[in-house]
Formats: structure tokens, sequence, C-alpha cells
């Protein structure tokens, strides 16, 4: 159980990097080299990465060291609202943020992470509703309430709810016992989209930060064969007519995560039909934790972001 808990935690640090890391690096590369070289956050108030945690028993506390440890994250952009603050003291004294206030929380935070009891949860969606801003990423780890239960309760569409399972035989996608549901993934991709969204992004730009920052792992083979590398296109994301009326300027619609997560996408035909998207999304994974593959299931793998 001891490779599942350690797997699980990594999971989470990857939809942080993944979503918040993009937010607060990628999307200022090419505003700043200074950015680029040093990964601080760039100088301008409302793009600053500001992380809230509802909750501060055993789960939340443990993000919250997983976040400063190993993204890292500032202490300054890290804050705890939970009923007893004082029993905090090793994050306080980090100069980390701990009080009783959730609707302060969601008024500073554009990522907030649920890590409440669900007996909780209902009360604590009544006190936040009306606070969260509509861009505002919500992640919970409320696992005993469904994300459509979440979506009415908090009057929310940008909401995210990891879906892991312990196996003892696993494939591909679950390596060191854990699988991961593909509608995570998929809800990770369109919360990006959705951060690029409402910085009024054009979506020929997103397309090209996605495959910098998702498909930055490649086969030997790539080298020798471009079209072996995949790219991300904009019918993995909208429909074919929605695609033929998208100005070339424009950004890409604003998508319900809650949905996304429940129902069909372009993106779930995309990567159920795509061997090498699957394939180079699995070594990305991989490669940022130092997962190993056996010899037969990685044949001419690069690690190196330079390869192509």
């Amino acid at each position: 159980m001891g490779g599942c808990q350690e797997v699980l935690q990594n999971s989470r640090v990857f939809i942080y990097l993944s979503v918040c890391s993009f937010s607060r690096e990628t999307l200022h590369k090419k505003q700043t080299s200074r950015c680029v070289l040093t990964g601080l956050l760039a100088a301008i108030p409302n793009d600053e990465l500001k992380v809230g945690i509802i909750g501060g028993g055993n789960l939340g506390k443990q993000l919250a060291r997983v976040l400063l440890q190993l993204v890292p994250i500032p202490a300054e952009n890290l804050r705890i609202s939970t009923r007893r603050p004082e029993v905090l003291d090793e994050f306080q004294k980090l100069g980390i943020q701990c009080f009783y206030h959730n609707p302060y929380l969601v008024e500073w935070a554009n990522v907030l992470f649920l890590c409440c009891l669900p007996s909780q949860l209902p009360n604590i969606c009544v006190e936040i509703q009306t606070h969260l801003e509509k861009g505002c990423i919500v992640y919970s780890f409320v696992a005993a309430v469904p994300i459509a239960r979440l979506k009415l309760l908090l009057n929310h569409t940008n909401i995210l709810r990891p879906q892991y399972q312990c196996v003892e035989n696993v494939n591909i996608w679950g390596a060191g016992g854990i699988i991961l549901n593909i509608k995570w993934l998929e809800g990770v991709f369109h919360a990006v989209l959705n951060i690029c969204t409402a910085k009024d992004m054009p979506h020929l730009q997103v397309l090209q930060l996605l495959n910098e920052l998702f498909l930055s792992v490649h086969f030997e083979d790539c080298e020798k064969d471009e079209a072996s590398c995949p790219k991300f296109q904009l019918h993995d994301f909208v429909d074919q007519v929605y695609t033929k009326n998208l100005p070339q300027q424009r950004p890409f619609p604003w998508f319900d995560l809650t949905a996304v997560q429940l129902k069909e996408t372009p993106f779930t035909q995309h990567f159920s039909t795509s061997t090498a998207f699957r394939d180079h999304l699995t070594y990305l994974y991989c490669d940022l934790f130092g997962i190993s593959l056996i010899k037969e299931q990685q044949p001419g793998v690069s690690t190196s972001s330079s390869s192509k």
C-alpha cells in the first residue's frame, strides 16, 4: 500500500504542475526571459499563483507539504483555512497564513483545494459559492461527493475531481499500483484551456504552448519522422463545425470542466484512437517522477525535450 500512497502523492503534484505552473510560468515566458530562467512569478498581482486549502486535517497538511517541498510554491502564495488554525504551527512558522475564514480564502485564491470531510462540504459550499470567481479552479479531494453534486453545491463549473484506484495488476497507465481515470486527464487539459481563455490568448498560441508543455518527451523515431510525433490540434478539443468557424485570433471557448469529466469529448476520441499520443503522455508522466518502465515498454524513447 506504501507504493500506492507515494504515487497518489505524485499524481497530486502532477495536476498542480500541469495546471498551476502553466499559468504562472509558461504563459509569461514570451514576455520576459527572466521568468523563463528563474521560474519566478511575473510581477503582476492578477497573475500571481494563489493557492488555498480548505481543511487542516491529515490530507490538508500532507498536501501543503507536497506543494511546499516538491513543487515548490512560495509560502506567501499558500493559505489554509481550517477550524483549528492553532494546530498548524509548523506551517505558520514557515510564513503560511492559517486562519478560519473560508469566504476570505476563496476570494483570494485562484486555485482552491477542498480537503474537508464529506459531512462538512455542504455547509462549506454554502459559505463560499457566492465568493468563487469564474476562473478559480476548484480541486476536490472529497471522494464521497461526485462531481455533478459538487457542481450543484458550488454553482460552479471549473471543478476538477481525481479518480484513483489501487489495483494489484496494472497497465502502463497504472504505474505503482495507481490507475488514473482518463476523464481526470481530460479535465486537466481543459482546465489549462480555461486559464488561457481567461487571458484572452489566441487558440493557435495555446496549442503551441500545450505541445511544448505536455509533449516534450519524444521517441527517437520522432527525429526521423516528424509525422509520427503527435501534436495537439484544434479538433482535439472542439467539434468540426466549431473548428471551421473559429478565427485564428480567437481564444478557445470556456469549457464546463464538470461536463468534460462526465461526457465523451473530442479529446476522449483522440486519446482512445492515438497510440502515439498516449505513449508520449505516458513517458512525460514517468519522466516527471522518475518512474522506470520495463525495457519492453520503452523502445527508442528519448526523455530530452531537446531531442527534436
